[in-house]
């Protein structure tokens, strides 16, 4: 099921740096403001923020990271900042805020949903951060989002990573973002490690916590759009499907907009 992206990588690229910078020129504001993750979603969002010529600041906010993770994000705002002279940078350890907020915190008798719970918060922290940042500097936050994560299986914190001002790269599939990658000359560490949401403090993927890849995912979102009938299906496709179908259903509250309660007019 590996998928390859069928997009014009150079003029997709123009069309998105200067849909921020119009985006930017109408809202009045002066430049982005992107969550470094070291995963190949977040340095394509960075990197075309960075082509606007708007001033973007690229923030690492560790929370007990993963080495690699950290290595990883160290290496592409390097590879930033050699590049765009208007990039900056700023780390904040945000582990112990994290510690102080989970001591604090009711106990729970149900450790998997604790600890779901926590790598919820993680991302709502760093989200808070983003937007405090924002407001100082006048920027806006870029999100980092594509589109089987955002539209498809809805593989986001709600008001964590998919709490943020525009979504530049969330039309855009998993093979569309890692052929963006390759284009913009992303560090090939990044392109080349295995996608995760760093959540948990630990090496699992993001493979390992959805039971697909996101070339699966890919090719299920599509099978979808396109009704295609299972009795076509392998074994393997009949059960990503099904991975597919069940993540879409349930995350449909974080997909659509917020309900709201509309009153009745009286006639």
């Amino acid at each position: 099921m590996t998928k390859k992206s069928k997009i014009e990588v150079g003029e997709v690229n123009a069309y998105i740096v200067s849909w921020l910078k119009d985006y930017s020129a109408k809202s009045k504001t002066k430049g982005f403001v992107v969550g470094i993750s070291g995963g190949v979603d977040s340095a394509v969002t960075s990197t075309i923020c960075a082509q606007t010529g708007l001033p973007t600041l690229c923030v690492e906010m560790p929370i007990h990271q993963h080495l690699s993770h950290i290595e990883r994000k160290k290496e592409h705002i390097s590879f930033l900042k050699t590049k765009y002279s208007n990039v900056s940078s700023v780390q904040l350890d945000l582990s112990n805020l994290f510690d102080d907020f989970k001591d604090k915190m009711p106990e729970c008798e149900n450790e998997e949903k604790k600890h779901l719970a926590l790598a919820n918060s993680r991302a709502r922290l760093r989200m808070t951060t983003l937007y405090y940042l924002a407001g100082i500097h006048g920027y806006l936050v870029a999100g980092t989002g594509n589109k089987v994560e955002d539209f498809g299986v809805g593989f986001f914190t709600k008001y964590g990573d998919g709490g943020v001002d525009l979504s530049p790269i969330a039309d855009l599939m998993k093979s569309d973002v890692y052929a963006l990658g390759n284009y913009l000359g992303i560090p090939k560490s990044i392109q080349d490690a295995a996608p995760t949401d760093g959540l948990f403090g630990d090496t699992r993927t993001d493979e390992d916590q959805l039971g697909a890849s996101y070339d699966e995912l890919e090719w299920a979102m599509l099978a979808n759009e396109n009704k295609e009938k299972e009795e076509g299906f392998s074994a393997r496709e009949r059960e990503v499907f099904a991975i597919y179908n069940k993540l879409n259903t349930i995350n449909q509250h974080k997909m659509n907009p917020i309900p709201v309660c509309i009153i009745p007019k009286n006639n």
